[in-house]
Formats: structure tokens, C-alpha cells, sequence
């Protein structure tokens, strides 16, 4: 398992939060999922070989951007 750290455009709202969530628990390896909305940061908790465009992929599939993978 591995954390991964994101930081996400066009986030403003709960139901923004909630987007992105659904969309990230629909990809294969990501067990958890936690928007902080006032922070723009989005925190994953996914298997070691996920691969990181799938879930930028998937966040821009919804309308946002990610400005910043930690």
C-alpha cells in the first residue's frame, strides 16, 4: 500500500468532493479515498502498482485538474 497526495483545481464545494471520490473508487487498486476541500488536496490509499494517470485520468474525467502529485 501507498499514499499518494494530490492537489486538485476547481474544487468549491461537498458535492465537488464527492465527484472526485466516486470517480477515484471506480479505478482498480485505490482502497480509500479522503477530499479536503479547503485544501485543494486530495489523499489516496492504493496498492503499489497503481499507476498514476489512471487516477489523473479519472479526476479530469469529472472536470478538474491535478496541479500536483506528492
Amino acid at each position: 500500500m501507498k499514499k499518494i497526495k494530490l492537489t486538485v483545481e476547481g474544487m468549491h464545494c461537498a458535492s465537488c468532493a464527492s465527484n472526485i471520490e466516486r470517480a477515484l473508487k471506480k479505478v482498480a487498486g485505490i482502497k480509500s479515498v479522503c477530499v479536503a476541500i479547503l485544501l485543494n488536496k486530495v489523499i489516496i490509499e492504493a496498492e503499489n502498482n497503481i499507476d498514476i494517470n489512471e487516477i489523473t485520468k479519472a479526476i479530469s474525467k469529472v472536470g478538474y485538474k491535478v496541479v500536483k502529485i506528492e
